[in-house]
């Protein structure tokens, strides 16, 4: 195939979506397979294949060694923080998961029943999201770590029957213990949990045993406290129970801005529809092969690409319990390349950008044999082009950028390299995957031509795999992401897209920078400053500005080894800047600081950081991942008032 086939096959999905999509669900195995396509007769809230049943947790497993390839490995577990890796063939993970699901069975948890996953990165919290599968139970990944109002809201919102947790996470510098989080949880909620299962791990302070005794003493909850191994020891096996492909398979919760979380729904039939077309079609894994996605179970890049499409298409996923640097160093990816034999590999600038920080010149790639590695995707925060250009050099592989949100699930702008690789362009996701109708819009809601910035918009329906609505709240999605651009849905990015049809991210929307009544994007400016020899990674803000309404400021985190003089590094940057972009950017301000803070899905908090440098108070999210590195930022952020 060539670029101009896969630009066929996007018309043929956008023009005749009923066709493409019932072709598309022939990888499934269904109980009652689909005769229609699209129902939307609740338009602008549409639903995928309705009126057939399957369960995927069967399409995971059960479909594979019934096939007669159960001794193929289904799931590599790589610990760099304990000893205790290993690896399931598909016979052994579907008796895994059959053993938690009966054990769930046996707790009363059934079809349109809510689970809480509560879990670090270990083989249990893959097989419980499996587990549910298997019953029609509805899971809900909370990020391990989360404190306990967090976890409380979800519970609020989930209302579930079960909690399943572990006695806690381990990083690099620290043990995080679980239990008195969950136990805090459970008494701020006011819906009350029925039982709390524990999988047990070595070197924990808190004990299942010690939770139950304190929760027969207490008066404002009722969970009965379980230790894993022991409650599913006294449970037989479960088999799959045939769900409506409508059905919801997990919420997975995102912050709102009103402080109550938002549940993103995933159903069952369209999410295994699209994950099964994307695996294979975009990042080119299928049957006995192997990716690493190096990203949180709790996390949608997790839910998707580590769990439910590398199973699905019977390829082998390695669950990684570790950092892209510090355990031991950062060539960590690599050896999991070599050891493993991954030949797709999945990450977030963030952790590449942490990796050229500490190893500049990429050393460390030469200690492996990295022979087996075909694609580097990159996904969760904008790829700017001198790190795509950085680790491209470094692994001699295509690097793939692709953009999408919680919200839709899969991409929505990749490069379909499984099935028709197109030229790469550095700083573009390159074209709009099949179902997804991508239009930038001004303010108006008005059309712009190529290579004019705006809001970046899909027209409705989107493809299946995408939200379907929020969880119990048909008018908050709509109110949320319909209402902006009638007919669209409102991803909150911008964007451009090129003469060819290349999409290009620059930011939220909230990150456009208005300097003089010019409209500059922080992206493109990082862009330039993330071209310096010097600069491992940066973020600029628009800051507010008397005279010119906001000013573009960057703070940028020096390479590991460099000691250039701020003075030297502003003039140089400054410049980069006039020449890259113009001088209407009017970009003067920069200052070097150790770390920038984060989510723990690795994206920069330009927002939080502009209203601390606003003299503002901001509400830090609960996804912050450190949040000393906000404390001591916010000293250097202060005096640009």
């Amino acid at each position: 195939m060539n670029g101009q086939t896969y630009r066929q096959l996007h018309a043929r999905s956008l023009r005749n979506p009923e066709e493409f999509w019932l072709e598309a669900a022939g990888a499934v195995d269904w109980v009652t397979a689909p005769r229609q396509a699209l129902d939307d007769a609740a338009a602008p809230v549409y639903r995928w294949f309705p009126g057939t049943e399957l369960n995927l947790s069967y399409n995971c497993l059960d479909r594979h060694r019934e096939a007669g390839r159960g001794e193929q490995t289904a799931l590599i577990y790589d610990s760099a923080l304990t000893p205790d890796s290993r690896s399931y063939t598909y016979a052994q993970l579907t008796e895994e998961v059959a053993r938690c699901s009966g054990m769930l069975r046996d707790l009363g948890v059934g079809a349109g029943d809510r689970v809480i996953i509560y879990l670090p990165m270990i083989p249990q919290a893959p097989i419980a999201m499996l587990a549910c599968a298997r019953l029609g139970a509805v899971h809900s990944v909370v990020f391990g770590g989360f404190a306990a109002r967090e976890l409380a809201s979800r519970i609020e919102d989930a209302a579930p029957d079960v909690v399943i947790t572990a006695s806690g996470g381990i990083e690099p510098s620290r043990r995080v213990e679980y239990l008195p989080t969950v136990a805090e949880a459970l008494r701020l909620s006011s819906h009350k949990v029925s039982h709390v299962v524990v999988q047990h791990r070595e070197g924990f302070a808190h004990s299942v045993q010690e939770e139950a005794r304190a929760e027969e003493g207490a008066a404002d909850t009722q969970a009965q406290w379980h230790d894993w191994e022991q409650r599913s020891a006294q449970s037989g096996p479960a088999g799959p129970v045939t769900v409506a492909a409508t059905d919801p398979l997990y919420i997975l919760y995102t912050s709102g801005t009103t402080g109550r979380p938002k549940g993103v729904v995933r159903d069952q039939g369209g999410t295994a529809v699209a994950l099964s077309w994307s695996m294979q079609a975009i990042y080119a894994v299928g049957p006995g092969q192997r990716i690493l996605t190096a990203s949180d179970v709790g996390w949608v890049v997790g839910h998707s690409y580590i769990v439910y499409a590398p199973l699905l298409v019977g390829a082998t996923t390695v669950l990684y319990e570790g950092k892209p640097v510090g355990t031991p160093d950062a060539g960590a990816f690599w050896r999991m390349v070599q050891e493993h034999r991954i030949s797709a590999l999945f990450t977030a600038p963030t952790a590449l950008r942490a990796i050229r920080k500490t190893d500049p010149e990429a050393a460390l790639v030469a200690d492996y044999d990295i022979s087996s590695l075909e694609h580097l995707f990159v996904a969760g925060e904008r790829l700017d082009p001198a790190t795509q250009r950085w680790i491209g050099e470094a692994l001699d592989v295509p690097v793939i950028d692709n953009w999408w949100q919680t919200e839709t699930g899969w991409p929505i702008a990749a490069n379909p390299v499984g099935l028709d690789p197109l030229p790469v362009k550095e700083g573009s996701a390159t074209l709009p995957m099949v179902g997804y109708d991508v239009s930038i819009l001004d303010a108006a809601g008005e059309e712009l031509p190529a290579g004019e910035e705006g809001n970046i918009a899909l027209r409705l329906p989107m493809p299946p795999g995408t939200l379907p609505t929020l969880w119990g709240d048909d008018q908050r999605y709509i109110d949320s992401y319909l209402t902006a651009f009638p007919g669209f849905y409102a991803t909150g990015d911008s964007g451009y897209l090129d003469e060819d049809g290349y999409l290009f991210v620059m930011g939220r929307t909230d990150d456009v920078i208005n300097v003089s009544g010019h409209r500059l994007s922080a992206g493109a400016i990082e862009a330039v400053l993330a071209s310096h020899p010097a600069v491992a990674e940066c973020a600029v803000i628009g800051l507010a500005d008397e005279l010119k309404g906001q000013r573009a400021t960057g703070f940028v985190v020096l390479k590991s080894g460099r000691e250039d003089q701020p003075e030297t590094l502003t003039a140089e940057l400054t410049d980069l800047v006039r020449r890259m972009i113009g001088p209407v950017a009017d970009f003067k301000s920069v200052s070097v600081v150790t770390a920038l803070p984060k989510t723990r899905s690795g994206k920069i908090l330009r927002k939080t950081m502009r209203q601390i440098a606003d003299g503002e108070t901001p509400r830090v999210p609960s996804t912050i991942e450190d949040a000393s590195v906000l404390e001591d930022l916010t000293p250097v952020l202060r005096p640009h008032r």
